[in-house]
Parts: C-alpha cells; sequence; structure tokens
C-alpha cells in the first residue's frame, strides 16, 4: 500500500509513463488540476481521499482495458474491481 509522498510520486509518474500521458493529460483524466500532479510527482503533497479514489477507478478502468499494469505498485488497482 502506498503510503508516503514519495511513494505516491513514483506511483503516479510510473502511471502517467506506462499510459503515455503527460501531467497535463493525467490531470483531465482524474479531474484534478496539472498544478496538483505536478505537486504529487514532486512529492509536495499526496492526494486527499477524494483524488486518491479518482485515480483508483481510473487505474482500475485502464488494468480492465489491458492499457496499465501496477498492481505491483497499487495492489488496489485490479481488473476484476
Amino acid at each position: 500500500m502506498v503510503k508516503e509522498e514519495k511513494d505516491y510520486s513514483m506511483l503516479i509518474k510510473a502511471i502517467r509513463e506506462q499510459l503515455g500521458l503527460s501531467q497535463e493529460d493525467l490531470a483531465r483524466k482524474i479531474g484534478v488540476s496539472y498544478a496538483t500532479v505536478n505537486r504529487w510527482e514532486n512529492a509536495q503533497t499526496t492526494p486527499s481521499k477524494l483524488a486518491k479514489a479518482q485515480l483508483e477507478a481510473f487505474c482500475g478502468k485502464m488494468t480492465e482495458e489491458g492499457k496499465l499494469n501496477i498492481q505491483k505498485f497499487w495492489p488496489a488497482c485490479q481488473a476484476d474491481r
């Protein structure tokens, strides 16, 4: 489970890189600002509970579509959700 700012930073960057998204693209897809994603990736802040839920839902959707394999970083993201 992700517990620290640095862990979220690495997770969010890994998601973006696997999907070939810019910070702005990811922000748009999960309903937050570019600046928010940038702060997460630079470990300045961590996602709020709502943002975590949005990110988890997006991750789950991308996993179901076969576009993302991030289970080793975030076990909550599973295709069978």
